[in-house]
């Protein structure tokens, strides 16, 4: 069973990393943008799917930790890497200060108190009093890095897997949180909040901290990014992002990590593919795609494969366990 494994992680990994070299250009690009979209889906995936907060606001973490790794590297001369826990702790301390609203919001209003901030980041980025800071509706340009000098890869090549790199990380320690007593308090305060107060669980700490950690693994996102695209503007984050990193985490699947990959492919492909079958009306396509997607998949993607491979192979594959959630005896799985 190891070895099977072992050679199962071995094939994935040499999966991921043959694009750096198969492909380049735009193709290598959208597979960069889509590892940017998964680690931000993943810190959504913390806060709305393990702990219950729906949020519509991340994309103003997103930008958040974008800006702050721009104006780190353009102003004071930071070298790139050291910008992406820059921007993950910037977005965490306001995740932190957001957090406190949801000890008294749920459901729709704490949706719509973070859909405010995500309306209103945008505009406080072409303010007047920072647009030395933030370029104001002009935006920072960004030089991307340049591949170190004894790696033969071309600066696409390069940028595709350092940013494959930093994902890796983060869904690994990702993993590594949502495990063991933590994850069990999450469920419990999403599931039960009185029962696991009752309990002895702090909620309020609970709450805050995913609050945190989800904005700064989404800012950590907007700081790659930001490297990756080579230039933010306030534009680049209206609320429409935070509403695309939502349906990413719907169709991907819920409270599941690699689910964030399926939703991060659903949004970096299908509305490309919908301006390629209908340029005149993309939106209808998209919106025909996403219905059909949540249609058969109510669950996500995650939900669908965990219902229709066999038991030995999510068994062989899935390097996390079932965990019993307290109120209906179903399965949450930490794979």
């Amino acid at each position: 069973m190891n070895a099977r494994r072992t050679a199962l992680w071995l094939f994935g990994a040499a999966l991921l990393v043959a694009p750096a070299f198969l492909m380049s250009g735009y193709r290598l690009f959208q597979l960069t943008s889509m590892a940017v979209y998964a680690v931000a889906i993943l810190g959504l995936d913390i806060v709305t799917g393990y702990t219950g907060q729906v949020s519509l606001g991340h994309g103003a973490f997103y930008a958040i930790g974008a800006y702050t790794g721009a104006i780190l590297m353009t102003q004071f001369g930071w070298p790139y890497w050291a910008t992406l826990p820059a921007g993950g702790a910037a977005a965490a301390l306001v995740g932190y200060a957001v957090g406190f609203p949801a000890l008294r919001l749920t459901g729709p209003y704490l949706a719509l108190v973070t859909y405010a901030l995500a309306v209103a980041v945008p505009q406080i980025l072409r303010a007047r009093a920072l647009e030395s800071w933030t370029g104001g509706a002009q935006g920072i340009v960004v030089t991307a890095p340049d591949p170190p000098a004894f790696l033969p890869l071309s600066q696409d090549a390069y940028l595709y897997l350092f940013t494959l790199a930093v994902a890796a990380l983060l869904f690994l320690l990702a993993r590594n949180m949502l495990s063991g007593r933590q994850l069990r308090a999450m469920i419990a305060v999403r599931d039960h909040a009185l029962a696991a107060e009752a309990a002895g669980i702090d909620i309020a700490r609970v709450k805050t901290r995913a609050f945190a950690v989800s904005a700064g693994i989404t800012g950590v996102a907007g700081a790659l990014g930001a490297i990756v695209v080579q230039f933010v503007a306030p534009d680049s984050f209206a609320a429409t992002l935070s509403i695309a990193l939502f349906v990413g985490l719907v169709v991907g699947g819920s409270a599941s990590l690699p689910g964030a990959l399926a939703g991060a492919a659903f949004v970096q492909f299908v509305p490309n593919l919908a301006e390629t079958v209908n340029k005149s009306a993309p939106g209808v396509i998209y919106g025909v795609l996403l219905v059909a997607a949540l249609y058969l998949m109510p669950s996500g993607v995650a939900g669908a494969l965990r219902r229709t491979l066999p038991a030995r192979l999510r068994t062989s594959t899935s390097p996390g366990k079932a965990t019993p959630l307290p109120n209906k005896g179903a399965t949450i799985h930490v794979d």
